[in-house]
C-alpha cells in the first residue's frame, strides 16, 4: 500500500508546519518588504518633488510658490500660496504647463521641464503647489 502524503501514518498532518517553512518564509519576507517600500513611495515622490521644484521652478516661483524672486517680479507670475489663483489652476493644467512649457504666441513664457521631469514627477510637483496654499 501507498501512501498518497509524506506525514507519518500516526500522525496528523500539521498544516502550520508548511506556513513555517523556508520558502513560505522568504515569500512573506519579500511581500513585507514591498509593503514596506510601497509605503514609503508617497515620502519619496514628495522630496523628489521639493527637490525638482528648488532646482527648476523656485528660481522664479520662489521657495514657496509666491513668485517672490526678481524673476517673478519681472514676469508677473502668480502666487501660487493664494486660494483664489490656487482654484483656477486644475491639476491639468499644471501638469500641462510643467512638462511642455507655456507659451504666449511665438514667446516661451515657461522652459518645457518633459525632458527632466515624467508625468509622475509633475504630479508630485502639483502635490507640493497644492501644498503651498494658506
Amino acid at each position: 500500500m501507498t501512501r498518497a502524503h509524506s506525514w507519518p501514518t500516526d500522525a496528523e498532518p500539521n498544516p502550520g508546519a508548511m506556513l513555517c517553512s523556508p520558502r513560505m518564509k522568504t515569500k512573506f519576507a519579500l511581500i513585507l518588504s514591498l509593503g514596506v517600500l510601497a509605503a514609503g513611495v508617497p515620502t519619496v515622490l514628495a522630496a523628489d518633488a521639493k527637490a525638482n521644484w528648488d532646482e527648476h521652478c523656485a528660481k522664479c516661483h520662489g521657495a514657496t510658490g509666491k513668485a517672490d524672486t526678481k524673476m517673478g517680479a519681472r514676469l508677473k507670475l502668480k502666487d501660487y500660496s493664494d486660494a483664489k489663483v490656487q482654484a483656477a489652476l486644475t491639476d491639468e493644467i499644471i501638469v500641462k504647463a510643467t512638462l511642455e512649457g507655456v507659451k504666449d504666441g511665438d514667446k516661451e513664457k515657461m522652459k518645457a521641464y518633459g525632458d527632466v521631469l515624467s508625468a509622475d514627477g509633475a504630479k508630485a510637483i502639483v502635490g507640493l503647489i497644492r501644498s503651498f496654499k494658506q
